[in-house]
């Protein structure tokens, strides 16, 4: 190895493969004559600003400067892009193109990889007063909760699990202006987190229940005339408005029970529109599915 090539591989180590120890560095093998590189390096450099917080980094090498690392790759035509993690390439990102492309192969590779990052690590910060804003609001204390969602996107303004939680407080609260306005709010690209899917079914379900004042008199009125699905439903509403979710999931249940289609499936609708703005990962949720699945395919 001459002295050149020493300090080719010394650059390279330093610069690339010290750096993905705890990033993935993606290597763009690129040379000044190549036109298709220059059209690239647009794509590459907004993608690796936009995915910096994730732990992602770029590293050029000019082919023509470093043609010894470049032999060591087998580069043999260019761009050729790699990616690497832990000094070990872990990817060839050359048939990424676009920046769509590009965000979906990196998008799969920092699932797969322990990349540090700060998004990760400012998130796994935040989770524990998610967690307590999501148990106040559980408890009833919907004004509390909203307080603790609102410091929390102060802190964090893109968190989407705290705005859909904050969004959730307001219906609870019933603001459903408010709650639809911070809802619209959310980036497009965590407008699909089950957080936020959550959040649009509560809205949804707030808008569709009213309270029933005499909520007894209504269940009584359902109870003698099984028939009359409109009182049962309305029924079901009440007790959604009042909070009692049992007594909802079992009035909708009776309901598919006795007529599953009527009104075009409205009662299953509307269980499952509750049982997105429960959440579809509570053991509450499971179990009235269980018992839906039952009338269903039993």
């Amino acid at each position: 190895m001459t002295p050149a090539e020493k300090e080719a591989v010394d650059a390279f180590r330093r610069d690339i493969v010290e750096p993905s120890m705890t990033s993935l560095v993606m290597i763009d093998f690129w040379a000044e004559w190549c036109g298709p590189c220059k059209a690239l390096t647009p794509v590459l450099e907004k993608v690796a600003a936009d995915y910096a917080d994730k732990g992602v980094k770029l590293a050029k090498v000019d082919v023509d400067a470093n043609q010894f690392i470049a032999a060591q790759f087998q580069v043999k035509s260019i761009p050729t892009v790699y990616a690497m993690f832990q000094g070990q390439l872990v990817a060839d990102l050359t048939p990424a193109r676009t920046e769509s492309q590009l965000r979906t192969m990196l998008d799969q590779l920092l699932r797969q990889l322990p990349v540090q990052n700060e998004a990760a690590e400012a998130e796994a910060e935040l989770e524990p007063l998610i967690a307590m804003g999501e148990q106040v609001l559980a408890e009833g204390d919907a004004t509390r909760a909203l307080s603790v969602f609102d410091q929390i996107l102060e802190i964090a303004p893109e968190n989407a699990a705290a705005a859909a939680g904050r969004a959730r407080a307001l219906v609870a609260l019933g603001d459903a202006e408010a709650a639809e306005a911070a809802l619209a709010a959310i980036p497009e690209d965590a407008a699909k987190t089950p957080e936020v899917e959550r959040a649009r079914a509560a809205l949804a379900l707030a808008k569709d229940v009213q309270p029933v004042a005499d909520l007894s008199g209504l269940a009584a009125r359902a109870a003698a005339n099984p028939e009359d699905m409109d009182a049962r439903y309305e029924l079901a509403g009440g007790q959604m408005a009042a909070g009692d979710h049992d007594g909802a999931a079992a009035t909708l249940l009776a309901m598919i029970q006795d007529e599953r289609d009527w009104n075009e499936s409205a009662a299953r609708q509307r269980l499952l529109t509750l049982f997105e703005a429960v959440g579809l990962e509570n053991p509450w949720v499971s179990a009235q599915r269980r018992k839906l699945s039952a009338i269903l395919f039993g």
